[in-house]
């Protein structure tokens, strides 16, 4: 089956200090994923606005598919603020169109040939979204290729732990930072263990095929069964840093369909990350030498 990958949950705009920016990290894994020549899809909705209305031309016009639908709903916006080390603090509207992304025909379709999906907590903060992305996920292929990523994205108090284990169950590769595996080891119950055995755990528990920690400056791990790969941080001047975790998963998720090992996908990840943070905003055109996967 041809590679068919899927980011599915909040498109938004967020409102930088310099200007809003399309984001919403389902959708950001989709722009970046489908730089590296794969046929991407970002599934979410928007409001029957002016708002709504330009997303949907923005990402016409960046060549991206999109299953967007229009709904009775505003359109999404997040209010961002950045910290002077450009560490992006959030303010996310609630009662908003990607709270409401219906389960489709077309939907069910795309589903029924997805390679790999990007999902994460917080487009499942609402009953109608939490179903269309669990009834996308139970209609996607099954086999050894298939990948079902979720990106853990925890945002202010839009999770909790129903919503986290039933993701955990149905995801086989888990996206986490050091600081929500914090806030997960404090919900799940073993909060004195490290980090790495936190993994380890995690892993184990709910039969990963792996597991991406990430550690802002301090580095980024992948563990799977039996292995862990370690890589630094390089040194960058940050501009800002939303968006960059998406285009690591994106770039990762990228080489692991094109056949590339764990080690070297993972050193393409924390490159093309590296790159990102140097632009404003979550989408920057990548330069073509960060294109050939």
């Amino acid at each position: 089956m041809k590679n068919s990958v899927v980011g599915i949950g909040e498109v938004l705009w967020d409102m930088l200090p310099e200007g809003k920016k399309l984001g919403g990290a389902p959708a950001n894994f989709a722009y970046h994923v489908s730089r590296f020549g794969i046929d991407s899809s970002a599934v979410s909705s928007v409001g029957k606005d002016a708002l709504g209305a330009e997303i949907l031309e923005i990402l016409k016009s960046k060549n991206l598919d999109r299953y967007v639908t229009e709904v009775d709903y505003p359109t999404g916006t997040v209010q961002v603020t950045l910290d002077d080390a450009g560490v992006p603090c959030y303010e996310i509207k609630e009662g908003v169109a990607w709270d409401n992304i219906p389960y489709t025909p077309a939907l069910k379709e795309l589903a029924s040939r997805t390679t790999a999906v990007c999902f994460g907590s917080l487009a499942q903060r609402s009953s109608i979204s939490r179903e269309t992305i669990k009834h996308f996920l139970d209609d996607m292929p099954s086999g050894e290729g298939i990948l079902k990523i979720f990106d853990m994205n925890l945002r202010q108090n839009f999770y909790d732990k129903d919503i986290l284990c039933e993701s955990l169950k149905r995801c086989n590769i888990l996206k986490i930072n050091d600081e929500e595996l914090v806030t997960i080891s404090r919900m799940f119950g073993y909060p004195g263990i490290d980090l790495e055995d936190k993994c380890w755990i995690l892993l184990a528990k709910y039969g990963l095929k792996m597991l991406i920690l990430t550690c802002g400056v301090n580095g980024s791990y992948v563990f799977t069964p039996g292995n862990v790969s370690f890589v630094e941080t390089p040194k960058v001047d940050v501009v800002d840093t939303v968006g960059a975790g998406d285009s690591f998963t994106a770039a990762f998720v990228a080489s692991i369909l094109k056949g590339k090992s764990v080690y070297d996908a993972h050193h393409f990840a924390v490159e093309v990350s590296a790159f990102v943070c140097t632009r404003n905003g979550a989408m920057p055109e990548l330069p073509d030498y960060l294109r050939i996967v």
